[in-house]
């Protein structure tokens, strides 16, 4: 360790070098072996000799941008001039003034057409990440057993299907869904728990708005059921004061699976939901030693 006198010796030495323009490395060939953290105390204060800074790359690119705002060129164009983005450019002359042959309105057009033409090229490119994101995760699950099947029902049904309330207590298993794909895995799940499909019923709930005959035989189609499985459709009537988003051809409505008499498998739903959600279930007292799930309001 060095005692003070030669640190305050070392510190001299290093400052008549920085001062006769020599760099760190300099520097540090001439006194001697010395740590950085040493070398920066014995030079703090003293700026480096101006042939050691590097310059910026961008400096000569962002004084240009300036100068072409400054002769009356929009961020669009300064960036295509100079092959930068327009966020460099916004960073670079935001604090220059609008120039005065572009209107508010005419800068906000142009903003939009920037917008546009940006996502007509990343569009089609997030959209093809995600799909390949989408197959890959779908690869990873593959083909799923019975077992696996019950579970993922279950718990699909504790989230969507009808439950029973502290006031209206009901073991029936009741669907509903808008998702044609989240009815056909549902009607999977019923297999692998062995129900009979020819049991199940099905009603259709629509607006008054949608194609309610194009509704039905779409749902027909989905269920893979017999006409004479379906009940007569329940149609919501319009309400003036409401923004509805669901419309269009691709709006079918929702589709009710109901199984009369099925309390027993409504209860076998709630051990196999209440197993899944469980970290490390008591096997022995699964229902008593858990919440009332069947009491849980719906939110």
């Amino acid at each position: 360790m060095r005692s003070a006198e030669e640190l305050l010796q070392l510190k001299e030495q290093a400052i008549a070098l920085r001062r006769a323009g020599k760099s760190r490395r300099q520097i540090r060939e001439a006194i001697g072996s010395v740590s950085n953290a040493t070398l920066s105390r014995a030079l703090e204060g003293e700026p480096p000799p101006e042939w050691t800074r590097r310059p910026n790359a961008k400096d000569e690119v962002r004084a240009k941008a300036r100068e072409l705002r400054e002769q009356g060129l929009d961020y669009e164009e300064i960036a295509d001039a100079l092959g930068i983005s327009k966020s460099s450019v916004s960073l670079w002359v935001r604090d220059m003034p609008r120039p005065a042959h572009l209107s508010y309105e005419e800068s906000r057009r142009r903003s939009a057409e920037g917008v546009r033409r940006y996502w007509a090229t990343e569009g089609p490119r997030r959209k093809a990440a995600r799909e390949a994101t989408i197959a890959t995760a779908a690869r990873d699950i593959g083909d799923l057993s019975d077992r696996e099947l019950l579970i993922a029902g279950a718990i699909a049904y504790w989230c969507e299907g009808t439950k029973g309330r502290p006031r209206r207590p009901s073991d029936r298993v009741v669907f509903v869904n808008s998702d044609p794909r989240l009815i056909r895995f549902f009607l999977r799940f019923l297999e692998a728990a062995g129900v009979d499909r020819d049991r199940l019923t099905y009603r259709v709930y629509i607006h008054e708005s949608a194609d309610i005959p194009a509704a039905e035989r779409f749902w027909l189609e989905v269920a893979d059921a017999d006409l004479t499985q379906f009940r007569r459709s329940v149609v919501k009537r319009h309400n003036p004061k409401t923004v509805r988003k669901n419309i269009g051809e691709n709006y079918h409505g929702c589709l009710v699976v109901d199984m009369p008499r099925s309390a027993d498998l409504y209860q076998k739903i709630e051990g196999w939901a209440c197993a899944a959600m469980c970290a490390r279930p008591n096997m022995t007292g699964l229902v008593t030693n858990l919440p009332n799930w069947s009491s849980r309001r719906r939110i």
